[in-house]
C-alpha cells in the first residue's frame, strides 16, 4: 500500500519549512506545492527537485552533514585523543551510575512530557507543595498543572512500580548493542539492522519513524537484490520532515559513556548513529552531548567540558552560535533561575525537542548542579522535553558526579525492575543492565565485542542470519 497524496503532502510541506530554516531559497514552492496535480509522479519529481535548492544570499551560516567537512569546520585545536588519565575500574562505575541516573532523569520528566515551562510548573509543583522540585512527579501536582503525559499511570509517584517504557532510554539501549554487536567500526547498515529487529514502530516518531520505514522496504528490496547499500546515506534528505529535532540528540549516551576521555571518538561514533536519520543541528547536539559525556569522566570543571565539547562542533553554525551564547548566559548568572530567564526569553520559541533552549538548560543544569539528584530535578523544572533532557542530563550529571552521588531513594521505586519498549530484548534487573552498560568502556578500549556479530547475524555480504 502506498502512502497518500494528503501524506505525502503534509511531508512536503514540512520539509520545505525546514529547508527554510536551514537557510535555503524557498520563496515560491509553497505555492508551486498546491498546484501540482494530484499524482505521486508530480509530488516524487517535486520532492526530488528539493535537493537542488540554493541557500539565500544573506544566509550567514555553513552546516554541513558530512564527517570530514564537520571537522574541517571545528575547532583546529580539538583534542584527538585521549584526555585526562584512562582508569576503566572508575569509568565502568561512573557509566553504571549514568545510566542509573538518565533512567532516574526520564522517569522523572516522564509524566509532564507535556512541553511545560517553568514558570506552569513552578505554580503546580508549588499548588501541591513540592516546589523546589525533589522527588518524583505527584498527582496532586498533576492534577496542577491540568494536563499530563498518558505514561502517568506508572509513572507518578505513587504508582512507580518499575521504570516504564520510554524511548530516550530504548535508544540508549540500542546504542549500547551497536557497540557490543559491531564494537566501535558499526555501520549505519548494522544500525538499520538492529532497528528492524529490535524497535517497535509505534515506540518511534519524525525522521526516526520515517527512517525504520524505510528500512522495512530496504530489507524487502535487499530480499530481491533491488537494495543498494549507498542509499541508506541519503535516507534523510528525501520526504524526511524535522531533520533537527532531538530524536538523535537521545540517541547520544551510549557513545560518551563508551568513550572515557576520548570525546573525539565519542562524537564520531555519534555522528554515525545521528547522521542515519538527522542533519545539521540534529547531528551537531549529538555530538556536543556525547563528547561532554565522554569529557565529564575526566575532566573535574563543568565549564571546561562544555567548552570541550563545543570543540566537536562546527563553528558557523547555528547551534555553536546558540550554544555558546546560553553558556555566556549560564556563566554570567548568579543562580539557575537567573540564567533559566535569560535564555527562555531568548530562546522560548524553540522548545519541545527543538533542541536550542534545551541545550540552554542542561547547560544551567550542568553548572549548578550540587550533585546528581539535584540536578535532573533542576533540569525537569525547566521544562520543555521533560524526560529526553531529563534523561541526558542524568547521564552527564552521573558520569561527573559519579557513583554515591544519587541517593538510593530515586533507585527504590523500580524495585530493581525496568521494562522496554524493545523487541527481542529480555533483560529486566536494572542492576545487572547497569552492569552491563558500564562494560562499554572496557570493550571498546580492548577492542573485544561482548557479542560477535556472527551469532545474530550474518556478515555484510549477505542478508539477515535470522
Amino acid at each position: 500500500m502506498l502512502p497518500s497524496l494528503t501524506f505525502l503532502k503534509h511531508q512536503l510541506e514540512g520539509v520545505l519549512r525546514n529547508k527554510f530554516a536551514q537557510g535555503h531559497q524557498t520563496s515560491g514552492y509553497l505555492a508551486r506545492l498546491e498546484q501540482l496535480p494530484a499524482s505521486y509522479d508530480a509530488y516524487l519529481e517535486f520532492a526530488h527537485s528539493l535537493a537542488d535548492l540554493p541557500m539565500r544570499d544573506n544566509w550567514p551560516y555553513y552546516e554541513p552533514d558530512d564527517l570530514q567537512e564537520i571537522w574541517r569546520e571545528c575547532d583546529p585545536d580539538r583534542p584527538q585523543g585521549q584526555i585526562g588519565v584512562l582508569n576503566l575500574k572508575d569509568s565502568a562505575k561512573r557509566v553504571e551510575a549514568g545510566f542509573l541516573a538518565s533512567v532516574c532523569g526520564s522517569m522523572l520528566g516522564k509524566p509532564i512530557e507535556v512541553n511545560p515551562t517553568l514558570s506552569e510548573l513552578r505554580q503546580a509543583l508549588t499548588a501541591a507543595g513540592e516546589w523546589p522540585l525533589n522527588d518524583y512527579i505527584s498527582e496532586q501536582a498533576l492534577q496542577a498543572l491540568d494536563r499530563r503525559h498518558w505514561s502517568w499511570f506508572e509513572t507518578s509517584r505513587e504508582r512507580i512500580r518499575y521504570v516504564a517504557p520510554d524511548d530516550d532510554i530504548n535508544y540508549t539501549l540500542m546504542g549500547m548493542m551497536a557497540l557490543e554487536q559491531f564494537g566501535k567500526g558499526f555501520t549505519k547498515r548494522n544500525l538499520r539492522d538492529l532497528w528492524i529487529n529490535h524497535l517497535p514502530i509505534s515506540t518511534t516518531w519524525g525522521p526516526e519513524r520515517a527512517i525504520l520505514v524505510r528500512s522495512g522496504i530496504s530489507y524487502l528490496e535487499h530480499d530481491r537484490e533491488l537494495f543498494n547499500h549507498s542509499e541508506i546515506e541519503a535516507w534523510p534528505d528525501f520526504l524526511v520532515q524535522d531533520t533537527e529535532l532531538c530524536g538523535a540528540t537521545i540517541r547520544a549516551d551510549a557513545y560518551g559513556y563508551a568513550c572515557p576521555g576520548q570525546p573525539a571518538l565519542a562524537a564520531e561514533l555519534a555522528w554515525r548513529d545521528a547522521s542515519f536519520t538527522h542533519r545539521r543541528t540534529g547531528i551537531y547536539a549529538t555530538m556536543f552531548i556525547a563528547a561532554a559525556i565522554a569529557a565529564a569522566h575526566v575532566l573535574r570543571d563543568p565549564l571546561e567540558i562544555i567548552n570541550t565539547a563545543l570543540q566537536f562542533v562546527p563553528r558557523r553554525s547555528r547551534f555553536y552560535e546558540i550554544t555558546e551564547d546560553c553558556l555566556q548566559i549560564v556563566a554570567n548568572a548568579d543562580n539557575w533561575l537567573e540564567a533559566y530567564q535569560g535564555i527562555h526569553q531568548k530562546y522560548k520559541n524553540y522548545c519541545h525537542c527543538q533542541v536550542y533552549q534545551e541545550i540552554g538548560t542542561l547547560i544551567n543544569t550542568f553548572l549548578f548542579a550540587e550533585n546528581t539528584g539535584d540536578g535532573i530535578c533542576k533540569q525537569v523544572m525547566q521544562g520543555n522535553d521533560t524526560d529526553s533532557f531529563g534523561a541526558t542530563a542524568g547521564s552527564l550529571l552521573g558520569v561527573y558526579f559519579g557513583p554515591d552521588s544519587l541517593e538510593a531513594r530515586w533507585l527504590e521505586p523500580f524495585q530493581d525492575r525496568i521494562h522496554t519498549g524493545l523487541s527481542y530484548f529480555h533483560e529486566q534487573q536494572l542492576s545487572r543492565l547497569a552492569e552491563r552498560i558500564g562494560r562499554l568502556p572496557e570493550l571498546l578500549h580492548t577492542g573485544q565485542q561482548r557479542i560477535q556479530p556472527s551469532e545474530l547475524y550474518v556478515n555484510e555480504n549477505t542478508d539477515f542470519g535470522l
